[in-house]
């Protein structure tokens, strides 16, 4: 995966995600949506087939972007780390 940072404002940050496809983007959108001060979360992705992910993230006013999507990020780390937790624990 590789993040390129398109554009970048005080309170709106669009990145392309290279090498992921819509798992990924629902996954970390809907994580975006679970941090406070985020007003729009979303991606566009304008070719199915070869087209690269465009992460789009506007907050409010004193919430900085960048670290809006380390938090969702981290906080999707999280959640697949216990779903994983849990399906070894079932399965051994």
């Amino acid at each position: 995966m590789e993040i390129k940072i398109i554009e970048e404002s005080k309170n709106k940050l669009i990145t392309e995600i290279h090498g992921e496809s819509h798992g990924f983007c629902n996954a970390i959108r809907n994580a975006l949506w679970d941090v406070k001060g985020v007003t729009i979360s979303g991606y566009n992705i304008d070719h199915p087939l070869v087209g690269i992910p465009k992460i789009i993230v506007q907050t409010e006013k004193d919430v900085e972007p960048r670290k809006v999507l380390e938090r969702a990020a981290k906080n999707l780390k999280k959640e697949c780390d216990e779903a994983l937790k849990a399906f070894d624990s079932t399965l051994k």
